[in-house]
């Protein structure tokens, strides 16, 4: 069968294309409201948790950035020199010896609720420590607005 003649006959008989009718889309539209109102109170209840657990996990991913830190220059940033110290040189003393050109983290970050996070060297609870003020921005509190830290 020669191309033309394949052509003509697709063209004769009736040419049908399904689609979706007004019906069905009806139908996936009420399944996703439900599926929605089922999922989004459970997920949204729990946005303080969520914040909570990124703090802790912030805490972990800085204290292994200063423990990188005390590989190369053989001690810790002094509290005067903070985390900023993780990002570029310190210029007061301890100077490090060796630092990476890249820093040890991309960025300093700040705690979910916007406040920087807190350093301490020598720390009370270990050889440093690192803690967010918790949502309220302030030492101590209950429940969410308690302090959060690398001890923990």
């Amino acid at each position: 069968m020669k191309l033309s003649q394949m052509s003509q006959l697709r063209s004769a008989g009736p040419s049908r294309m399904r689609g979706l009718t007004l019906i069905e889309i009806m139908v996936v539209i009420v399944i996703m409201g439900v599926l929605a109102a089922i999922i989004v109170p459970s997920v949204m209840d729990r946005p303080d948790e969520a914040r909570v657990a990124a703090a802790r996990q912030e805490t972990i991913t800085i204290l292994n950035a200063l423990q990188m830190y005390k590989l190369d220059n053989r001690v810790y940033p002094s509290t005067e020199q903070g985390l900023a110290a993780l990002i570029k040189p310190a210029t007061v003393a301890p100077l490090p010896p060796a630092f990476r050109s890249s820093g040890y983290l991309p960025k300093l970050p700040k705690d979910p609720w916007g406040n920087p996070y807190q350093y301490l060297n020598p720390g009370v609870h270990g050889p440093v420590d690192i803690w967010s003020l918790g949502a309220d921005g302030q030492s101590g509190g209950e429940g969410v607005d308690a302090d959060i830290g690398s001890w923990m």
